[in-house]
């Protein structure tokens, strides 16, 4: 009497309930999920880290950024193939321990492979068919599986790459507004060189919406954080830094003009800052990343293009407060994903090797 494999089996089914965990909880479950059981995930903190030594070896910087830029892409391409793979794997050894109930019989794992392959993908050859009732039914699920997978897989692609855009255009405007790399106080310094600072409260709000769908998406699908920025010199970090830091500097420093908009500018981009760094856990340490005398010499330039200050002590005061919020955070993302940091994030050095 032919016994199934039943370790053949019970290995295959556990393939198979980690993969679709996986899928369901990176896909589908639209909020961040911290576990060990996710392989994506620890695929991506694995490779990431070599991808991006391997990068700072390359020269010149231009062709370094490109390298390090298809990283994401590529783990999406490696995350669907994983998928795949991994299905394809769990169904072949379940229908390897059903072999006996196949016709013809599967003589090897490879065997039970390939049919595992031609269900998974609908191919549907007809060289194998089941003959009992469970096996008929493992090869029914293998299809349905494989092709809801492959539909839920498509979506969350247009998905990301949606949101990567639509982070991609609140930095291209700001790159008009303050330059590239971008500083929050060369953005007060053109608005008012522009004649525009009654135009700084709807970029504040424009900032808000801005930071919290990239708070909602980047922890929903933290993949999106390794997603560079397809233009020179400028970044999603970057961009928020100059956000964050204008408005610490209107609410901090600027007197007689309305400062709303910039505290929940502040409240909202120091609350994203923060929820990022905990879920990668990074260790910001609370510091301001600002001398004191690089914050004189933003009062005197603020000063020369016609902003009202605060008294310089107790704006100096303020200003620490605010800023040790988010600075510490942002710098260590920066380092983290080999970002350049720009003005006012941390120390503004270009990142050396060490840090790779």
């Amino acid at each position: 009497m032919y016994i199934p494999g039943w370790l053949e089996i019970l290995a295959g089914a556990v393939l198979v309930a980690l993969i679709l965990f996986d899928v369901f909880t990176s896909v589908v479950v639209p909020r961040p999920v911290r576990t060990s059981w996710r392989i994506s995930t620890h695929i991506v903190r694995l490779t990431w880290p070599l991808w991006r030594r391997i990068g700072f070896a390359l020269e010149p910087p231009q062709r370094r950024d490109a390298f390090l830029g298809v990283f994401a892409s590529l783990a999406v391409m490696a995350f669907l193939v994983m998928w795949e793979l991994g299905l394809i794997a769990g169904f072949g050894l379940i229908l390897f321990g059903m072999r006996a109930d196949v016709n013809p019989h599967l003589r090897s794992f490879g065997e039970a492979l390939y049919f595992s392959g031609t269900s998974l993908l609908t191919i549907g050859y007809g060289d194998f068919v089941p003959t009992s009732g469970f096996t008929r039914f493992a090869a029914l699920a293998a299809g349905t599986t494989g092709l809801a997978t492959l539909a839920i897989v498509l979506t969350f692609l247009f998905s990301l790459f949606a949101s990567f855009q639509r982070r991609e255009l609140f930095v291209l405007i700001l790159d008009a507004r303050c330059g590239a790399p971008p500083s929050g106080l060369a953005l007060l310094e053109t608005h008012a060189q522009l004649k525009l600072v009654d135009d700084l409260p709807r970029l504040f709000i424009q900032g808000q919406s801005w930071s919290a769908e990239v708070l909602d998406n980047h922890l929903a699908y933290p993949v999106l954080a390794y997603f560079r920025s397809s233009h020179i010199d400028v970044s999603w970090l970057a961009a928020l830094g100059a956000v964050l830091d204008a408005a610490t500097l209107m609410i901090s420093t600027i007197d007689q003009l309305p400062k709303g908009q910039a505290v929940l500018m502040h409240s909202i981009g120091a609350h994203l800052t923060h929820d990022l760094s905990k879920y990668f856990r990074f260790d910001a340490d609370g510091g301001v990343g600002v001398e004191l005398q690089e914050y004189r010499t933003a009062r005197q330039r603020l000063a020369a293009a016609g902003f009202m200050l605060t008294p310089e002590w107790e704006g100096w005061t303020e200003f620490q407060r605010l800023r040790s919020e988010y600075a510490s955070g942002l710098n260590e993302m920066a380092r983290y994903w080999a970002i350049s940091p720009a003005q006012w994030i941390g120390d503004r050095s270009p990142l050396p090797l060490r840090h790779a």
